[in-house]
């Protein structure tokens, strides 16, 4: 029987408590801290990504920026929490050694679904003067009807900004943080979108003075699991109930366009700029783009972890020479503060720590959302510059083949998807022809018709994915196209 004095749980009181050797904690009076952040989507990225960064602020002095957090559908997440006085450990893992920091930065939650007024109240402080929001890119869709519409998240800011209005006070500056190829557009359009509905005096007064500043974030962060749990509090000898592991790299890029006060995230290395179109280009690309590619070929390779993937040399060569020789070079290389080939270096030592391993599975969900923004698009461009797009070819074909939802053994894959169901039954139908999935031109595009692309997805549905051996063969040297042997797609049979 262990005599060690039990772990204390995290929350205010026990911070002095905490061994400070290990643990970083506060090094600010919480209590000083003013609320001006409405956050919605309160998850592990939002915690170890936008959270630090203010967390990071009121370090240097900066309190007036502290963080209202509201979460969108888990009430635990609240629970632990309201437990732990909304403080949170944010643990670092590099490859060699971590680091952990309980972040003070939050200083009230609420749960949409049961604290509608009071986030409706946050809204129209005046204190308040940025809504941020990581609410996945399902939430940008509105639905037809007006009234449903005005129970989303849209429409609280639409009133809040009403409200102010009415009252003669300055709106709030409105920063999407999602991962969507133009988050700042998505934003302003559904919010237009509801205010026009509404009031047209309105809608122009949000056009006149509300800013809408696209961003580009950037931080690995897998689920918490029990174990991380565990390791969290045999380590740094804090006991909190939901921590966030994540990895020492983090990246915000923001439009420098506010029209209330600005965050002087600068201070803590965010980079403010003029357009943050190219770097959202790069991330998506080199990162989203080649995470999908590593998750279906990774996964169809028998791997279920990132690192695990990464540690097989066919694996990790195919995804190198995908992003040097066939994304990158389509890619601009003049974006000040962005070196290609050192942002390759820096995905591949990322995707290869074993501290920071994320879930494959994860990776593979929401494929037909995430490959035309960040996969295909790439092909696309290849295509009309007559590049390479061999390996982005064949990272298609191996979505193509994940969709069947079985894998090389004969296993059962569960394809997370809106659209899984029909996009079995075409993957099924078609079997080695591609032209039932390239169907859906909605994802696919135009794709069946370049030749070159559909005789290498052909060539690998027919070839590739028989067994591991046939698979790790075509990684190793994919299908190269052939003209003179590639029949018609039947994209267009029913």
């Amino acid at each position: 029987m262990s005599d060690s004095p039990p772990v204390p749980a995290l929350n205010n009181r026990s911070l002095d408590a905490c061994p400070g050797s290990q643990l970083e904690t506060p090094g600010y009076d919480r209590a000083r801290i003013e609320p001006a952040v409405v956050h919605f989507g309160v998850g592990g990225f939002h915690r170890a990504h936008q959270a630090v960064y203010f967390d990071q602020l009121a370090e240097l002095g900066f309190t007036r920026w502290g963080v209202v957090g509201v979460g969108m559908r888990r009430p635990e997440m609240g629970e632990v929490l309201d437990a732990q006085d909304n403080l949170f450990t944010v643990v670092q893992r590099g490859g060699d050694d971590s680091t952990a920091k309980v972040i003070g930065s939050m200083v009230e939650y609420f749960l949409l679904t049961e604290d509608r007024a009071e986030v409706a109240r946050r809204l129209a402080d005046p204190r308040t003067r940025l809504v941020t929001l990581t609410i996945t890119a399902d939430g940008y869709v509105l639905p037809d009807d007006a009234g449903e519409s005005g129970d989303s998240v849209f429409g609280l800011i639409v009133d809040a900004l009403d409200r102010r209005r009415r009252d003669q006070r300055a709106p709030f500056t409105v920063l999407s943080c999602d991962n969507l190829p133009d988050s700042a557009a998505a934003t302003r359009e559904a919010v237009m979108s509801l205010a026009g509905r509404r009031d047209p005096a309105l809608a122009r007064w949000i056009e006149e003075r509300v800013s809408f500043p696209g961003s580009m974030v950037d931080r690995i962060t897998p689920a918490t699991t029990p174990g991380d749990r565990d390791e969290v509090e045999d380590d740094f000898q804090v006991g909190d109930r939901w921590p966030v592991i994540t990895e020492p790299f983090t990246q915000w890029v923001i439009e420098d366009d506010f029209c209330n006060d600005r965050p002087p995230l600068d201070r803590v290395g965010a980079l403010f700029v003029g357009d943050v179109a190219p770097y959202k280009l790069i991330k998506s690309r080199l990162l989203n783009g080649v995470h999908s590619a590593l998750g279906y070929v990774g996964h169809l390779a028998g791997h279920r972890s990132t690192d695990e993937a990464m540690a097989d040399p066919v694996v990790a060569d195919f995804v190198e020479r995908l992003m040097r020789e066939e994304i990158a070079p389509l890619l601009p290389a003049d974006v000040p503060g962005m070196d290609l080939d050192a942002y390759c270096d820096s995905v591949l030592e990322r995707l290869r720590n074993p501290s920071i391993g994320d879930r494959l599975a994860r990776l593979c969900r929401r494929g037909s959302t995430k490959m035309p923004d960040y996969l295909l698009p790439s092909l696309h461009d290849a295509r009309a510059g007559d590049r390479p797009r061999t390996r982005l070819a064949f990272a298609v074909a191996a979505w193509m083949r994940y969709l069947r939802g079985v894998d090389l053994d004969g296993a059962a894959i569960d394809v997370q998807d809106a659209r899984a169901d029909e996009l079995r039954e075409a993957a099924l139908r078609g079997g080695d022809d591609p032209g039932p999935l390239l169907a859906f031109t909605d994802v696919f595009g135009d794709l069946a018709d370049d030749t070159d692309s559909v005789a290498v997805l052909r060539a690998s549905l027919a070839g590739s994915f028989g067994n591991g051996e046939s698979l790790r063969a075509a990684l190793a040297s994919p299908p190269e196209p052939s003209r003179r042997s590639a029949t018609p797609s039947t994209a267009g049979a029913s």
